[in-house]
């Protein structure tokens, strides 16, 4: 068990309000700076190839502000590589991108793209940008993943959250099920576990307390919270809910 289960926080929908009215404000990075105050162990971003929330000029910007790790989420395309080697975050998660979707809907194909991604990743590796894959606990795409040479991956817990949010709890422990077995397998094989993706106070613990798993990123449930109780706030009980699970 890690000794201690990170946080990362992903503030690209503070990007997403700014973007929605124009302008500078609110301000992403500041977002940024005051989730590291509050106990986040890194920071999320996404840049999206149509730049619908997190912009270039953030990038830049929250590598300077911050001084924890910056998880740089990213598809797999030539633009978005080019862009990660020129500003070198510590982490660059790997995810599935469609212009169309409102938020990352489902887990990279990696078993079927293993060639092309091998060689995606290689030159972020080389470069000492510590790559992780977004993907389903699936166990063909746990080994894919292995095998491309990731040494993270990222679990997505969008459907047992869903299934949470609609009541249907035999759906939810089905889901949680394979995340157990996902992170069991991937730590066996000497992968880095982390998981995402609509976590909340009430689905968080049951994730949290899995020992395979060293980091939890989210964003979207923060950033929502943040509008009726403040960052620094949502933050910490969302701390104290996974340290409270680990515990």
């Amino acid at each position: 068990m890690a000794d201690r289960l990170r946080l990362g926080v992903n503030i690209d929908h503070v990007a997403t309000l700014r973007n929605a009215r124009g302008g500078a404000l609110p301000d992403p990075v500041r977002a940024a700076v005051m989730a590291e105050q509050a106990g986040a162990d890194g920071i999320t971003a996404h840049l999206r190839e149509d730049r619908r929330h997190i912009r270039d000029a953030d990038i830049d910007a929250i590598l300077q502000a911050i001084n924890i790790p910056l998880n740089f989420e990213m598809a797999a395309t030539d633009e978005m590589q080019r862009i990660a080697l020129g500003h070198l975050p510590h982490a660059a998660c790997i995810v599935p991108e469609r212009r169309e979707e409102r938020t990352t809907e489902g887990g990279l194909e990696v078993a079927a793209d293993q060639n092309r991604l091998a060689d995606f990743i290689a030159p972020l590796r080389d470069a000492g940008i510590r790559v992780s894959l977004f993907i389903a606990a699936d166990p063909a795409q746990i080994d894919a993943a292995h095998r491309v040479g990731a040494p993270v991956i990222e679990l997505h817990t969008g459907a047992y959250c869903d299934h949470h949010a609609e009541g249907d709890a035999a759906a939810r422990d089905g889901e949680l099920a394979r995340l157990v077995a996902g992170a069991k397998r991937a730590a066996d094989l000497g992968l880095e576990v982390h998981m995402g993706h609509g976590l909340c106070y009430e689905t968080v613990g049951p994730v949290a307390c899995l020992p395979e798993v060293a980091e939890l990123n989210i964003g979207h449930f923060l950033i929502g919270e943040a509008v009726f109780v403040g960052l620094p706030a949502t933050i910490a009980r969302m701390r104290e809910a996974m340290d409270a699970a680990r515990a």
